[in-house]
């Protein structure tokens, strides 16, 4: 039944936000945009060539998010679900067509995430020529760490990125590594899509993606960033 006393037949769901770095005010999330296969090993690695295809894009959603470290529940409907660390960009200031060399001006800050693969699901949606969202936006496929503002970080294009299982390292690569670099990932992305401020960006995962099972310990790390942690449970 309508509530009289509200504008929604609902109650609609809260704001999706991320902590930053030393403040009490939280980052509002508006969408999450991936990278697909943006770095060269990683590219070879799911048989593709590295050289520079255009990026793609493909999308999570705000709910799929994991904060603070919190654990992650092993989804259904898999039986090969993969670990792809990732350097996040979050947007400050949107806009559209924004240029390379102007690109930089629109971060607000950078985040470390994982972006949770259920990879079986991805290789069927591939061979059917179907969108990859059943293998790739699925409730707690975004563990990610709170944002760092570019202002503490600086801008970042290089720096070691790594992600340990059980201790055992399994990703590991540098930010100069990237095929499409952030400047231009903004620039590719916003001629396709009209960015806005509080939007996130995971811009692609290093070679070395695995499959992990309940009761790993997933470690990441990135330069200027720091550590993200999750348990599989």
């Amino acid at each position: 039944m309508t509530n009289p006393n509200s504008s929604y037949v609902f109650a609609p769901p809260a704001t999706v936000s991320v902590g930053v770095k030393g403040q009490a005010a939280r980052f509002p999330v508006r969408r999450i945009y991936c990278v697909g296969r943006n770095y060269a090993e990683h590219a070879r690695e799911m048989g593709h060539d590295p050289d520079r295809e255009l990026p793609f894009f493909f999308q999570k959603n705000p709910d799929n998010l994991v904060l603070d470290n919190q654990d992650f529940p092993y989804p259904t409907m898999t039986k090969n679900l993969h670990h792809e660390i990732e350097l996040v960009v979050a947007i400050g200031e949107g806009g559209r067509d924004i240029p390379a060399d102007k690109a930089l001006a629109h971060v607000y800050g950078y985040a470390l995430g994982i972006d949770l693969t259920r990879r079986d699901l991805q290789n069927e949606a591939k061979k059917a020529g179907r969108p990859w969202e059943i293998g790739k936006a699925f409730e707690h496929s975004a563990p990610m760490t709170e944002i760092v503002p570019a202002t503490q970080s600086g801008h970042l294009s290089k720096g070691a990125i790594w992600l340990k299982v059980n201790g055992e390292v399994r990703q590991q690569s540098d930010l100069t590594q990237l095929i499409w670099n952030i400047p231009e990932i903004i620039a590719h992305l916003s001629a396709s899509f009209e960015l806005r401020a509080g939007d996130l960006i995971m811009t692609g995962t290093p070679a070395g993606v695995a499959a992990v099972q309940p009761g790993d310990v997933m470690e990441g790390f990135c330069e200027g960033i720091g550590t993200i942690v999750t348990k599989v449970v």
